[in-house]
C-alpha cells in the first residue's frame, strides 16, 4: 500500500453536493496525504490548502494537466460536477491512469439512476447516459477501478436550495413528484464511502456500491421530517409537472445542459424511478445513513430563517 504517496481527489472545490471537498476533509482529518485538483484559483482552493491538502489547478479535458495531476499517485477519486464535457474528462482520466500502470484503485462516483439503464433503456438525460457510458469504458480499461453509485443528493437543488426558498416563503416543498418515493442522501456519506474505499481499498476494487437514504418515502413524508427539524408544519405541494417545468425550472436561467438533466431527474421522480433503498452505506461504515430530519436540522446555514435564496442553482 502506497499510504506515503498522495491520493489524487478531482473535482475537489465541489459545487452541489461537494463530495470531493468532503472527501478531501475526511482524508485529512485520518492523516492521509492529498493532492486536490480543482478548476480555478479561489477561495475554496485557499479552503483545501487549509486543510493540509496539496492543490493544483488543472482541466479535467486537458490530458497534459491529468498528467500533471495524477504524478505520484496510486489512488485515485473521479469526480466532476454536471457537464457536457464529462465523458470527454471521464476518458482521459482513464487514458492517463493506463499510462502510468501503478495504479492501486481508481473511485469512481456515478449515479444510482445507471442501475436501471442499458443499450436498450436509457434516459432522457444526457449526462446520465455519459454516467453509463463512462462506467462501460471504466470496466474495459482494465483498470482496478470501484463504482460509487449514489442515489440523489440532500444537497441538490431539489432538497435544499428550492425547498429553502420555498419553506422561507410559504413553509411549503413545491415539486411535480406526485406520491412517488425517494431516498435522498446526505453528500457528506457518500464523500465517507469514498474516503474509506480510498483509505484500504484492497477488499473494495471490482465493487459497484449503490447508496441511498436510510429510507425510501413520499414527498409528505418527507416534509414531515422537515416539519421535525424545523419545529413547525412543513407542506408538500404537488405541482403539475407542466407548471413547475415552465415555472419554476425555466426561470432559473440554466444552462441547457444541466436543465434537461433536471426535468429528466424530476420526470424519474414522478415515474417512482427514485424508490430505492440499499444497505450498502451501513455495510461499509458501520452506522446508518444520515436522516433527511438529521440533516435539515444540522445544516441551519440553509434552512434557517435568515436564508436567502440560491442565485446560483447547479446540479451534480
Amino acid at each position: 500500500m502506497s499510504n506515503n504517496a498522495p491520493i489524487l481527489v478531482t473535482g475537489a472545490a465541489g459545487g452541489i453536493g461537494g463530495v470531493g471537498r468532503e472527501v478531501v476533509e475526511i482524508l485529512r482529518q485520518r492523516g492521509l496525504p492529498v493532492r486536490a485538483l480543482v478548476h480555478r484559483e479561489d477561495d475554496r482552493a485557499e479552503a483545501l490548502r487549509s486543510t493540509g491538502a496539496e492543490v493544483i489547478v488543472g482541466d479535467l479535458t486537458q490530458p497534459e494537466d491529468v498528467v500533471r495531476a495524477m504524478e505520484g499517485c496510486r489512488r485515485i477519486y473521479f469526480g466532476m460536477s454536471v457537464s457536457a464535457a464529462y465523458l470527454e474528462a471521464t476518458i482521459v482520466a482513464a487514458a492517463v491512469a493506463r499510462q502510468r500502470g501503478d495504479l492501486e484503485v481508481f473511485v469512481n462516483i456515478s449515479q444510482l439512476t445507471v442501475s436501471q439503464m442499458s443499450l436498450t433503456a436509457m434516459t432522457d438525460s444526457h449526462q446520465q447516459r455519459m454516467h453509463w457510458l463512462g462506467e462501460q469504458a471504466l470496466n474495459w480499461s482494465g483498470l482496478p477501478v470501484v463504482h460509487v453509485r449514489s442515489t440523489v443528493f440532500l444537497q441538490h437543488l431539489f432538497f435544499s436550495p428550492w425547498a429553502a426558498e420555498s419553506i422561507a416563503r410559504d413553509d411549503t416543498i413545491r415539486l411535480p413528484f406526485g406520491a412517488a418515493l425517494t431516498s435522498p442522501i446526505d453528500a457528506r456519506d457518500v464523500a465517507e464511502v469514498v474516503a474509506t474505499v480510498l483509505e484500504r481499498p484492497e477488499a473494495h476494487v471490482g465493487k459497484i456500491y449503490e447508496l441511498t437514504g436510510p429510507k425510501s418515502e413520499d414527498m409528505r413524508a418527507v416534509a414531515a421530517e422537515y416539519s421535525e427539524a424545523l419545529g413547525r408544519t412543513i407542506t408538500y405541494v404537488d405541482v403539475p409537472f407542466e407548471e413547475w417545468r415552465d415555472r419554476e425550472l425555466r426561470s432559473r436561467g440554466l444552462p441547457d445542459h444541466v436543465f434537461s438533466h433536471m426535468l429528466t431527474m424530476a420526470k424519474l421522480h414522478a415515474d417512482n424511478r427514485y424508490d430505492r433503498f440499499t444497505r450498502d452505506f451501513e455495510a461499509i461504515t458501520g452506522r446508518l445513513a444520515t436522516s433527511i430530519r438529521d440533516y435539515v436540522k444540522n445544516h441551519p446555514e440553509v434552512f434557517g430563517s435568515s436564508h436567502q435564496p440560491a442565485t446560483a442553482p447547479g446540479s451534480r
